[in-house]
C-alpha cells in the first residue's frame, strides 16, 4: 500500500487535556497518600477535625496505600492529587472532603514530589555506593598492570591501571557527597504552607515533620510553595553523574577497540552488527554517553522555567516534574547497567604494557634523574628532548638509543641511563600522596573504602 493512501485525523487537544498531569505524575501517589496520612494524623491530635473522622480517613488513605502497593493505577483525573481525592470520595462519601482541611493543592504537591525525591536520591547513594565497589575491585584485580597516562589524549608517563580507575572511584565519591548535600535541603517539610500565606486552623507543623522523617519545616511560607531550587540542585548534580558516567564510558569505547585491546566488555554489554558478522560494539557503553545529553537538557529546562516565575507558586510548576523523574530514571537505569559493566571488566595488562612503549613514557623519569644529578630541570627537560628528537627521526625507543648520544646532550649521563628506562621503576617511584605507586594505590583503596563506610552508616 502506498503512502498516500495513509491520512493523518487530525484531533484538537481540548483545554481539559492540556492542564492534564496524571500521565506523569501518577508516580507520586504513594508519597502523596504517605503525607496526607501523616497530616490527617496531625488534624485529629490538634482536634481541627472530629476523632472518628479521622480515624475513617486514615483507613481510607491506607487502603489506598495498600491499592498502589499492588500497582493500582488512577485514571480519569486532572492529576494523582484530584485522583486519589476522588477515589476517598468513592469509598467514605462527604467525609473525604475532610481530607483537605488546612492544606492547599500548592504545599500538597511540593510535599509529595519532595518525598518522592528524597528516596530515589537515597536509591541513587545505593547504586553509587556498588559502583564505587566495582572501580575498587578492578583496581584490586589489576594492581600490578602498568598502562599508558595520557593527557591530551596523547601518551603521558605510565600508571597503574589500578590507579587510572580509581581516579573514577573518587569522582563518584563526589557524586555521593553532592547527593548527600542536596537532600539536605529536599529534606523539610512545605506542608502547612497551604497556597501561600500559612492557614488559620492551629496545625502542628513540626510533628508532621518528624512523621515524615524531614528535619525541619520551610521557615517560610510563601518559600515553601515556590521553591524549586532543590529541584535544580538534583538533576545539576545528576549531570556530573551522567558527565562521569559518559567520561568512563568514552574510554571503555577507546579501550575495547582492538587498535587498543586494554579490555574487554562482557557480552552482556556489547552487540553484534546486522551486517559485519565479527563486530562486538559496546552499545551500552554509547547509550549512556548519549543518555548524559538529555539530562544536561533537563538541568537546562529547569532552570528555564524558573527564571522568571513571580512568588509564589504558578501553574508552570507543573513542567518541573517531567524534567525529574526523565532525569531519575536515565541516571538509575544508567547506573544498574554501568555497575555490572565495570563489575565484569576485563583488562588485558599485556596489551596495556606493550602500549607503554609507545610515545617515550619514560623521558620524565630521565629528566628527573638529571636533576639529582644536579641540573636545573628545564636545562634537563631540553637535554632529555633532544634526545627523543633523535630517537623519532631514527624510528628508535629510549632503550635502543646508544650512550654517545645521550651524552651529546648531556655530558652528565652516564651508563645508569639504561637502568632508570624501567616500567616498574617509574611506576614505583611515583610513591607521593595520591600517586601511582603500587604502596599509594593501595593507600587509596584503603582510604575510599574508610569513606563508603563513613557515608553508608
Amino acid at each position: 500500500m502506498s503512502l498516500k493512501n495513509y491520512s493523518c485525523h487530525y484531533q484538537p487537544t481540548t483545554p481539559e487535556d492540556f492542564v492534564a498531569s496524571l500521565s506523569f505524575d501518577q508516580r507520586l501517589a504513594p508519597y502523596d497518600l504517605e503525607a496526607s496520612v501523616a497530616h490527617v494524623e496531625m488534624l485529629g491530635r490538634q482536634k481541627i477535625i472530629p476523632k472518628k473522622d479521622c480515624h475513617r480517613l486514615l483507613g481510607g488513605l491506607k487502603k489506598l496505600l495498600a491499592d498502589v502497593s499492588k500497582g493500582r493505577r488512577f485514571s480519569q483525573a486532572e492529576d494523582i492529587h484530584y485522583a486519589i481525592e476522588h477515589a476517598m470520595f468513592h469509598l467514605l462519601g462527604p467525609v473525604a472532603g475532610r481530607l483537605h482541611t488546612a492544606r492547599s493543592r500548592n504545599d500538597q504537591v511540593i510535599t509529595a514530589f519532595r518525598l518522592y525525591l528524597r528516596h530515589h536520591i537515597d536509591g541513587l547513594q545505593k547504586r553509587l555506593s556498588r559502583l564505587i565497589q566495582a572501580f575498587i575491585g578492578q583496581a584490586e584485580k589489576n594492581k600490578h598492570a602498568i598502562m599508558p597516562g595520557y593527557t591530551h589524549l596523547q601518551p603521558g608517563q605510565p600508571v597503574l591501571a589500578a590507579h587510572h580507575v580509581l581516579a573514577y572511584a573518587w569522582m563518584f565519591l563526589r557524586d555521593k557527597e553532592r547527593l548527600s548535600d542536596v537532600r539536605q535541603r529536599v529534606n523539610v517539610l512545605p506542608l502547612g504552607a497551604a497556597a501561600l500565606a500559612g492557614t488559620t486552623f492551629p496545625i502542628d507543623r513540626l510533628s508532621v515533620a518528624k512523621k515524615l522523617g524531614f528535619s525541619g519545616v520551610v521557615e517560610n511560607s510563601i518559600d515553601a510553595v515556590s521553591d524549586r531550587d532543590f529541584l535544580v540542585e538534583f538533576v545539576s548534580a545528576a549531570s556530573l553523574v551522567m558527565t562521569h558516567l559518559s567520561r568512563i564510558s568514552e574510554e571503555l569505547i577507546v579501550w575495547s577497540n582492538p587498535c587498543f585491546g586494554f579490555v574487554t566488555l562482557a557480552n552482556d554489554f556489547v552487540t553484534g552488527s546486522s551486517i559485519m558478522p565479527q563486530k562486538k560494539n559496546p552499545d551500552m557503553a554509547e547509550l549512556i554517553r548519549g543518555k548524559t545529553g538529555r539530562v544536561i537538557g533537563d538541568l537546562t529546562a529547569l532552570l528555564t522555567l524558573i527564571k522568571a516565575q513571580p512568588l509564589a507558586y504558578n501553574r508552570d510548576f507543573q513542567e518541573d516534574k517531567p524534567p525529574v523523574f526523565n532525569t531519575m530514571d536515565i541516571v538509575e537505569s544508567c547506573l544498574d547497567i554501568a555497575i555490572p559493566m565495570i563489575d565484569t571488566l576485563v583488562f588485558h595488562p599485556e596489551k596495556t604494557r606493550e602500549s607503554c612503549r609507545l610515545g617515550y613514557l619514560l623521558a620524565t623519569d630521565v629528566a628527573d634523574a638529571l636533576v639529582r644529578k644536579g641540573l636545573p630541570f628545564r636545562q634537563a627537560h631540553g637535554a632529555v628532548a633532544k634526545v627523543v628528537k633523535y630517537a623519532q627521526a631514527k624510528n628508535l625507543s629510549l632503550e635502543d638509543i646508544p650512550l654517545p648520544v645521550w651524552r651529546s646532550s648531556s655530558t652528565l649521563f652516564g651508563p645508569w641511563v639504561h637502568d632508570v628506562l624501567s616500567l616498574d621503576k617509574a611506576v614505583s617511584a611515583r610513591s607521593s600522596r595520591g600517586g601511582t605507586a603500587p604502596v599509594e594505590v593501595r593507600q587509596q583503596v584503603n582510604r575510599l573504602n574508610h569513606s563508603l563506610k563513613r557515608f553508608d552508616i
